[in-house]
């Protein structure tokens, strides 16, 4: 395929500079190298071991601990890790001299060829929705690749491993760069306050971020967004889009989209199909609307429907994301990790049907915590706190909750929840907030309550 946006300043080659050099800039260096660019690589902060070691095998200058600005300064053409700031020092200089900056969906979407895209996005669901999409298509026999958020960055897989259709878990930061990247297939899951610190304490900015994943699609894609999602309705009509639109929901029947009633899944994309709702692996009202999100992108890209309704019904759960443990003595032990904001934990005890042992704290995010009073209210008999401050917590629901216990370790957290739990109970963490202040990210946070629970 030819480049089209290839540059020649009386220059041999290309100059690509990025920006970052974590999984999406790594994968975008490589892309860079692999269709001929001039490529060097600058981050402000250390580069792991890993993806040193492999611009290294590719032939990838690269710097570490600080940026070189006259290198920087001499691409035609950056790419801005997502993490990255628009207001950070060195993206300011590069916008000042006009160099173009590119995303690295854009760049993948540059070089994807003939491939499909199913981009994936919104606040909470957005990667239990990708991961089960993935299923599905492959399930069903797609040659496809698990990207973005989830997996491999696009980029990379692009580069190194290219396939007829790409399922993308995508984020705000990665849409507020993208220009021409066009996925086929746009799912909006929902749209609730999270990252708000990026976007200038304004969650108006935060929503057209969100909806950016529809702005280039055209009559021939899909765009398929949750009819109950009061925020999403509120503001489609301000980010008109051109694509077909799929929604769905469980306040209606549609004629086309996807709807539950009765207890009854409808999906009308390219063909019709139901399904009973007790028959889905994933549990929970949260879940159904996932599996209405991902049965409607499964079908518009060609899967049969019998094989939709199979992939429904055998997919396992992801790990950190309402993830079963194991039972002891008759006490239930799920692992929610990934829950870093208020939504997620609310959609976790929404599911709940046993008394549950609620583990919260972390990093707080500034949560509104009236918004799980109900469900604590109803739900929960004893809140551990696992935390180096759990004051605010203390402050919201130590007047309704008869036990609350503090803990700083992971081993004490599980500890405290058997002690508290009997038989027929639930020990569910799912902390509402981010865990770098105990842990190294949440995917540590959840391995510690595994072994945790193994140890009792």
């Amino acid at each position: 395929m030819k480049d089209q946006f290839f540059f020649n300043h009386n220059k041999m080659k290309h100059r690509l500079v990025v920006l970052g050099g974590g999984e999406s800039g790594a994968g975008a260096a490589i892309l860079g190298k692999e269709k001929g660019y001039d490529v060097f690589l600058s981050d402000a902060g250390r580069i792991q071991d890993r993806y040193k070691a492999e611009l290294d095998s590719h032939g990838i200058p690269y710097e570490e601990e600080g940026h070189s600005r006259e290198a920087i300064l001499d691409a035609e053409e950056v790419m801005k890790s997502p993490g990255i700031p628009h207001k950070a020092p060195m993206v300011q200089e590069i916008l000042q001299k006009g160099i173009p900056l590119v995303s690295e969906l854009d760049l993948a979407y540059r070089f994807r060829a003939d491939s499909r895209i199913i981009g994936i996005t919104g606040t909470n669901g957005k990667t239990t929705t990708t991961a089960l999409t993935f299923h599905i298509c492959k399930h069903g026999g797609m040659d496809c690749a698990l990207v973005g958020n989830i997996g491999f960055s696009i980029a990379r897989q692009v580069a190194l491993d290219p396939k007829p259709l790409y399922v993308a878990e995508i984020s705000s930061f990665q849409l507020d760069d993208i220009r021409a990247f066009r996925p086929d297939v746009a799912i909006l899951t929902n749209i609730t306050e999270d990252h708000l610190e990026r976007y200038e304490y304004r969650f108006e900015n935060y929503i057209e971020s969100k909806f950016k994943i529809v702005k280039n699609q055209t009559a021939e894609d899909y765009f398929i967004y949750c009819e109950d999602d009061p925020v999403t309705m509120q503001n489609i009509k301000r980010y008109p889009f051109n694509s077909n639109p799929l929604p769905f929901t469980m306040s209606r029947e549609l004629p086309k989209g996807a709807y539950i009633s009765n207890n009854r899944m409808t999906v009308s994309g390219r063909e019709t199909l139901t399904a009973s709702i007790y028959d889905f692996a994933l549990k929970g009202k949260h879940n159904q609307y996932n599996t209405m999100a991902a049965c409607l992108a499964a079908s518009v890209v060609g899967i049969r429907k019998d094989k939709i309704r199979e992939a429904v019904e055998n997919f396992e759960a992801l790990e950190h994301r309402m993830e079963p443990v194991m039972s002891i003595r008759g006490v239930e032990f799920i692992n929610d990790s990934k829950a870093t904001n208020i939504n997620s934990t609310w959609y976790a005890l929404e599911s709940m049907v046993k008394p549950v042992i609620l583990i919260l704290g972390g990093v707080d995010k500034g949560n509104d915590y009236t918004l799980l009073m109900d469900l604590v209210k109803e739900k929960v008999k004893a809140i551990v706190c696992l935390g180096k401050d759990n004051t605010r917590i203390h402050q919201a629901f130590g007047k309704d909750v008869a036990v609350m216990a503090n803990t700083d370790n992971m081993q004490d957290a599980v500890q405290a929840c058997f002690h508290l739990a009997s038989k027929g109970d639930v020990v569910l963490l799912s902390p509402a907030c981010a865990s770098f202040d105990l842990f190294k990210n949440y995917e540590d946070r959840g391995r510690q309550f595994k072994e945790a629970v193994r140890q009792l």
